[in-house]
């Protein structure tokens, strides 16, 4: 981040003191992606809350809704990182226009089978190809920003204006899928999020030109090394399944809530309050030039989370879970923020597209373990009881933060970049 650079002071004076927003914006080709990739992104937002509202009216139990979005999202993050992997190693478009292809026929098959009233286990088959092929366009976007943007500080401003965009699709994507599952019909939103797959999808492939190029050296270094490999984002992935267990656990309880006191058009309302926190704080966090250390930042911004989620299964009343889910939104995105700016450093560029689908994967998988979970104790507790899912996922998730928090402090070995971007990591496999 450039607010860590003091030996400079004049360097460039058409550089200003700190690059924001709109000198990202200017980015030269930048538009051409973003644009189709935030129409791509919106299905995302919708399919597991669309999920489990239309098999809870086909089925009349949340935990079985809980269970079929569980596999789903079991399913993508087990697959996220090979869908990564094979972008860097062949090219975003290669895995693109198959991948929405699948995505939507096999989202199609789900609410075919679920209006049919199949078994559990026959919804649990069509799942799993809905989960895998779920596009990846939040790490495809991420990778495009990389190339654009090099050793720039906006690098940092990048990080932070992806994850209010991904939060701005968490806003419209369940507000979207509840109205039409509510007022049109419980189908409607997975045949949406199909249709939006399908003609984002197809839209984003299209700008080829933006895309990381393959090389013949890449494909080595997808070979020889993975993101895994690299300690700190083992660390990161526990960090981000503790962040899905807040989206999960805050899907189901919030549907189970406002069905509870006969209002389940307030589903979608909590939820937008919810993300409205994250994506207003994801604009701050990436106003601000920061002066701590990313691996410092993450572990107060992430104790700030657990507090918040922790208190969750106290409130009983729609104002003070709104305010709740405010402030634990507003305590997502600097955690997501600089999780993904500790990428940037941590793992070399080659990798980069396969890092951010860990993340993504995480991300998805505490969520799919987290609706289930959830879902069985809104059946089976009180009301209310899925609350304490986002808590336990956070706590746990600290606990191992703070063990294993040195693995997120970047160790340059020969020279390092003097904002802190962090492009030019030394590969062994070089």
């Amino acid at each position: 981040m450039e607010s860590t650079v003091t030996t400079e002071p004049s360097e460039n004076s058409a550089t200003p003191p700190r690059p924001g927003y709109r000198q990202l914006l200017r980015t030269r080709g930048a538009w051409t992606f973003l644009l189709p990739g935030f129409a791509a992104r919106q299905p995302f937002a919708m399919l597991t809350i669309s999920i489990v509202l239309l098999v809870q009216h086909t089925t009349g139990s949340y935990g079985a809704a809980g269970a079929a979005a569980a596999v789903t999202g079991v399913s993508m993050a087990l697959f996220a990182p090979y869908s990564g992997r094979l972008a860097d190693r062949h090219g975003q478009r290669a895995v693109l226009i198959p991948g929405v292809l699948v995505h939507t026929v096999s989202g199609l098959v789900f609410t075919a089978l679920a209006l049919a009233h199949a078994p559990l286990w026959a919804l649990f088959v069509a799942a799993v190809p809905t989960g895998a092929s779920v596009p990846q366009i939040g790490p495809m976007v991420r990778a495009r920003w990389g190339v654009r943007l090099q050793d720039s500080p906006l690098m940092s401003t990048a990080a932070a204006f992806e994850s209010v965009t991904d939060e701005l699709t968490f806003v419209f994507g369940p507000l979207l899928a509840t109205a039409l599952c509510t007022t049109v019909t419980p189908a409607a939103g997975l045949v949406t999020e199909a249709a939006l797959t399908l003609v984002g999808g197809l839209l984003f492939a299209a700008r080829k030109s933006t895309q990381p190029q393959v090389t013949a050296a890449g494909h080595a270094r997808v070979r020889q090394s993975s993101a895994l490999g690299v300690p700190g984002v083992r660390v990161l992935v526990a960090v981000f399944l503790g962040i899905g267990s807040v989206f999960g656990g805050m899907q189901v309880s919030l549907a189970a809530f406002t069905e509870s006191i006969g209002e389940p058009g307030l589903n979608g309302v909590l939820y937008g309050t919810f993300a409205a926190g994250n994506m207003l704080s994801g604009v701050v966090c990436g106003a601000i030039a920061w002066k701590a250390a990313p691996h410092r930042r993450l572990v107060v911004g992430y104790a700030a989370l657990a507090l918040t989620a922790s208190a969750l299964w106290t409130s009983h009343s729609v104002l003070v879970l709104a305010g709740l889910g405010l402030l634990v939104g507003m305590c997502i995105a600097p955690a997501l923020i600089t999780g993904y700016t500790l990428v940037e450093s941590l793992v070399p560029a080659g990798a980069r597209t396969e890092a951010f689908t860990w993340l993504t994967g995480a991300v998805a998988l505490g969520q799919a373990a987290a609706v289930t979970v959830a879902g069985q104790l809104e059946d089976r507790l009180w009301g209310g009881a899925g609350f304490l899912v986002p808590m336990a996922g956070t706590v746990l998730a600290l606990v191992t933060l703070l063990a294993l928090r040195s693995r997120l402090v970047t160790r340059p070995r020969n020279r390092t970049v003097a904002r802190g971007v962090g492009h030019r990591v030394p590969v062994t496999v070089d």
